[in-house]
């Protein structure tokens, strides 16, 4: 792991948050009590505008679903506060056996809160259970190296993978489909309701859930039966608040009705924020990516279009490449608290290139109107493209400016007319893999500290976009890369990955964004575990 890797795993603030904050040692919520720094020290109330699609591991994978995951359920590895490293959690020891074994041993006496013996068979149906549900919104495609699954005996699992020497396979268990569930409690072969999973209590996390109601309230109550490697929680319990408006979350904040406020605040209210007296906000470099996904078969001359096209297709995502201004957008909808990106891995990673910024626009950067008309004209594209485009509240309210300004820049070219739409994240998730959008807004955290983590997932067959694209070359050097355990080889991999991607554009990253937590100055423990979070897990990853 490179110093700079590190510092941006470092540096990610959700993680944190997703299994470390909630543990803070604060007086009660609103911050008219005494902060304190021992167990057992008040509670903690935590603000988001993140929406929870699910609390079943098997049909989730976004960052207000993982949140909530990442306090109730355990997991075989995780990340040390600190470190960028997957460590043992409820397992005892994890390692490879062979180049193509993963063996992982678990603790002694493990149950869930409900009272059922948590042991190596759970673990196994946990795993196969997300693989055989391969639910549109899970996280099955992180599993794609893996073979199959196996318990040796009540506390011995290992994993067989398809390709040796996986460089990331340890992330894998600390994320996404890392969760363990109850195989006494969830079906097999279906997504199981949440206030189903509430009542039945399968929880073996650090926390338990006392009361929920989806997207309002979640209570959590200090699982006193928790195992894993972050130790008892420090307080007595925890509430999640979600908030429709992102300046109800910020006023909450102000007036100090919760502790701390997150995922998403507007650049102009961190502006405000940081202004006053009475909170502080904390800033670190984040591996968020905002981008556009292009539908291989509903966008124009799309495979499944009237006038399908594939030429004509892959030169109107030049062309859009071409026009758009990261820039602009980066200063005027968020103040510069996001970067232009023109990778498809932040730079911050080892084996990160920028070949969309040579590649497209004026070759520094820059839009180029010049060469977005040339590209359409040699494919024979002679009358404005019309473009239906969607994005969603689930990236913040300033989502609906970053779009307006995409809009304007492109029709502002005479070379499209544009349909711009908003979609609540609950129903979009499920619109989009449904092919309801043909060009689509989405944002990734990563779930592991690792460049594949911004490759696998969307460029290989059974990627979570659903987007229909395919490239064998793409898939052969992926996949490749994954198992290539010399690291001058593998950046190479990694290079020759992007660039391939970059000509193809299945996607268009467009902006690289900083992780905000706000906290009230007055309580202690938050700001002190804020200053930590910064050090910690990755946690909460939204896609």
């Amino acid at each position: 792991m490179t110093k700079s890797t590190k510092t941006l795993h470092g540096a990610i603030a959700l993680a944190g948050i997703s299994a470390f904050a909630l543990t803070a040692c604060t007086g009660p919520s609103g911050g008219g009590g005494t902060s304190t720094e021992s167990a057992g020290g008040g509670a903690i109330t935590y603000g988001t505008t993140d929406k929870v699609v699910t609390l079943d591991p098997a049909g989730s994978y976004d960052g207000g679903s993982f949140m909530v995951m990442n306090q109730i359920y355990p997991f075989l590895l995780n990340y040390k506060p600190g470190t960028a490293e997957a460590s043992p959690d409820i397992a005892e020891s994890a390692s490879f056996t062979s180049p193509t074994e993963y063996t992982v041993k678990l603790k002694s006496g493990l149950k869930f809160a409900n009272g059922n013996t948590l042991d190596s068979s759970d673990v196994v149906f946990s795993f196969n259970r997300v693989r055989k549900i391969d639910d549109p919104n899970g996280p099955a495609s992180l599993l794609a190296n893996m073979e199959k699954v196996e318990a040796k005996d009540p506390d011995t699992v290992v994993f067989t993978l398809k390709a040796a020497n996986d460089q990331v396979f340890p992330g894998v268990l600390a994320s996404n489909p890392g969760p363990i569930v109850d195989e006494q409690v969830f079906p097999a072969d279906k997504v199981m309701d949440d206030d189903a999973i509430v009542a039945a209590k399968p929880f073996a996390g650090q926390y338990t859930i006392e009361s929920y109601k989806k997207n309002e309230l979640v209570s959590f109550k200090p699982n006193a039966g928790y195992q894993g490697m972050l130790g008892k929680a420090a307080n007595d319990g925890a509430t999640l608040k979600h908030y429709a408006d992102a300046n109800n979350l910020k006023l909450d904040v102000q007036q100090g009705n919760i502790d701390v406020a997150g995922r998403i605040l507007t650049a102009t209210d961190i502006a405000d924020l940081e202004k006053d007296s009475k909170v502080k906000v904390h800033k670190g470099p984040g591996g968020e990516l905002r981008y556009m996904v292009f539908n291989f078969d509903t966008m124009p001359f799309g495979a499944k279009t009237p006038d399908a096209n594939p030429a004509k297709s892959l030169a109107v995502r030049q062309a859009i490449a071409h026009l758009v201004d990261r820039d602009v957008i980066a200063s005027q909808v968020f103040k510069n608290t996001y970067t232009p990106v023109y990778s498809y891995v932040p730079k911050e990673f080892e084996g990160a290139t920028e070949p969309l910024k040579s590649l497209y626009g004026d070759g520094s950067g820059k839009p180029s109107l010049d060469k977005a008309k040339k590209v359409l004209a040699d494919a024979g594209i002679t009358s404005a493209v019309d473009l239906k485009l969607q994005y969603t509240d689930r990236y913040g309210t300033s989502a609906a400016d970053e779009y307006a300004l995409v809009k304007g820049q492109l029709e502002k070219s005479g070379l499209f007319t544009v349909d711009l739409k908003s979609t609540e994240w609950t129903t979009y998730t499920k619109e989009r893999r449904a092919d309801a959008y043909p060009v689509y807004q989405l944002g990734w955290f990563p779930d592991y500290s690792d460049a594949d983590n911004y490759l696998t997932p969307f460029f290989i067959p059974g990627n979570f976009l659903g987007n229909h694209y395919e490239n064998s070359k793409v898939t052969e050097i992926v996949n490749k890369q994954l198992v290539t355990a010399d690291k001058t080889e593998r950046s190479k991999l990694l290079g020759e990955a992007q660039e391939a991607i970059a000509k193809d554009l299945s996607t268009l990253p467009l902006l690289q964004g900083a992780q905000v937590m706000v906290a009230g100055t007055d309580v202690k423990g938050v700001e002190k575990t804020l200053d930590a979070s910064f050090k910690t897990r990755l946690g909460v990853m939204s896609k």
